[in-house]
């Protein structure tokens, strides 16, 4: 890719044609997974069909020897050290790894908020049930403000509380919490944070070492374009020894990063993990700050168009310089469950249906790659489906 004109339609048309093409559906749900790039694509078909000819020597004794330079591309993505990297297979795995790691005992409490992800409630869950431990919810809203969500975590922090568990950005709006400020908070009352990053890295900057954070964790196939099937944990130095790893190590436990990754899964995919090096190769030559300006652009772009459709209500916070691409809408007096069916089936549209204690909605998230076309595309099917739902019921 060429740097000319990085801000106009030229550069990123460039960035575009880096891109498989998405078909038969407009794809505007790139937060459940992004498309990998073509050169990623390709990456993983040669790493594939490299194994394939003798697979025990080019997995273990070719491929895997690249992962340690892997690892000092992610490390400068995400500003922490090589050697506090993990590699494994999604953000769950890795936030498992955090959550059952941690040792405590029965009486220590640990503070979620009910709009974390529900595999990481339900692990959390899990400890309290089999260990005794006492899950506290930090009671908030996600269109509250971020004083209000550093209060009601606040409130929720006793001296028993060991653990923090933070989503920075809440899959199912987009909504950004002010997680520096919580991961100080949690420091001062010497508590553990346990960070979700799943939506957060490679769609905006992050720093581990600015967040203070002690786990940090992320998927490599959502907004950075690797693979499906890479993610990566990030433990601070500090925390290694003491953590117990997910699946017991098939050498002598090392005190070491090692313990955590992905070789402890027995045999595993590694042509998979050829992909990550091209995928994080083009997501520095675009640019993090470019990527986030991008993204938030077309969010609001379309947000915009959107605005006078009868019924439209937006549920994540738009006025905000930490908006990416991640959004939830719905159309009042409709089902929207049948909303996101008749975009798909008859306009060739997908958006996520996402429904979390009082909101349901439609999730759009559109990805780096999208033309302003597109979701001009988008809206106009939107509208239409809308205004012929709302003649037949007779609403305006």
């Amino acid at each position: 890719m060429g740097s000319t004109d990085p801000a106009g339609d030229d550069f990123w048309e460039r960035v575009r044609a880096e891109y498989p093409e998405q078909r038969p559906l407009l794809n505007l749900n790139n937060a459940a997974v992004s498309p990998p790039p073509l050169a990623v694509e390709q990456a993983a078909i040669d790493a594939y069909r490299l194994v394939s000819r003798n697979p025990d020597v080019n997995m273990w004794q070719k491929l895997d020897t690249a992962l340690p330079d892997v690892k000092a591309q992610l490390a400068q993505l995400i500003d922490c050290e090589p050697d506090e990297i993990a590699l494994n297979r999604n953000s769950t795995e890795g936030l498992c790894t955090a959550i059952f790691g941690i040792p405590l005992s029965a009486g220590d409490q640990v503070v979620v908020s009910a709009w974390d992800y529900p595999s990481v409630l339900a692990a959390w869950r899990q400890r309290q049930e089999r260990e005794g431990i006492e899950v506290v919810t930090a009671d908030f809203d996600l269109m509250d403000s971020d004083e209000d969500i550093v209060a009601a975590y606040t409130a929720a922090l006793t001296p028993h509380t060991r653990v923090l568990q933070l989503t920075h950005m809440y899959h199912w709006t987009g909504r950004v919490v002010p997680a520096e400020t919580l991961c100080r908070l949690a420091r001062e009352n010497g508590t553990l944070t346990v960070v979700d990053g799943a939506q957060i890295f490679a769609q905006m900057p992050v720093s581990f070492r600015d967040l203070g954070c002690d786990y940090y964790v992320t998927s490599l196939h959502k907004w950075m374009g690797a693979p499906v099937g890479n993610g990566m944990l990030v433990v601070g130095r500090d925390r290694i020894d003491a953590t117990w790893p997910l699946l017991a190590p098939f050498d002598p436990p090392p005190l070491r990063i090692d313990k955590f990754d992905h070789w402890n899964l027995g045999t595993y995919n590694s042509a998979l993990q050829a992909g990550i090096a091209p995928a994080a190769r083009l997501h520095r030559e675009i640019g993090v700050q470019r990527i986030h300006a991008r993204l938030r652009e077309l969010t609001r772009y379309w947000v915009d168009l959107a605005r006078d459709i009868p019924g439209f209500r937006l549920h994540t916070p738009l006025d905000t310089e930490n908006l990416g691409a991640v959004t939830l809408f719905s159309i009042d007096h409709l089902d929207n469950r049948a909303l996101e069916q008749e975009l798909r089936e008859t306009h060739q549209v997908h958006t996520k249906y996402r429904e979390v204690r009082h909101l349901r909605g439609l999730r759009v998230s559109p990805g780096v790659y999208m033309r302003k076309d597109e979701l001009d595309r988008f809206v106009a099917a939107l509208s239409e489906v809308v205004q012929k739902e709302y003649a037949a019921r007779g609403l305006r």
